[in-house]
């Protein structure tokens, strides 16, 4: 339902709040993309890289599931 006009409504604040995560999470995401190479992690590298791409990979997850719905909507 769209809201009228010069009005917002929950479910338009909820999109905006979704987007804002959204916009949040991919800058905190390139910032440690950036970040994580250039730290020496000695013996612990492999597991550190590992780690990594268990949070990349759940924050793709938490965005879309396996039907293809974007964060619980149909698209």
């Amino acid at each position: 339902m769209d809201s009228k006009k010069y009005e917002i409504s929950t479910m338009d604040w909820a999109k905006v709040g979704k987007g804002l995560l959204i916009a949040v999470g991919g800058a905190i995401l390139t910032y440690l993309t950036n970040l994580i190479p250039t730290i020496d992690f000695g013996m612990w590298t492999p597991i550190v890289m590992a780690f990594w791409s268990v949070v990349v990979n759940f924050a793709q997850k938490l965005l879309t599931n396996s039907s293809g719905v974007f964060l619980g909507r149909e698209k």
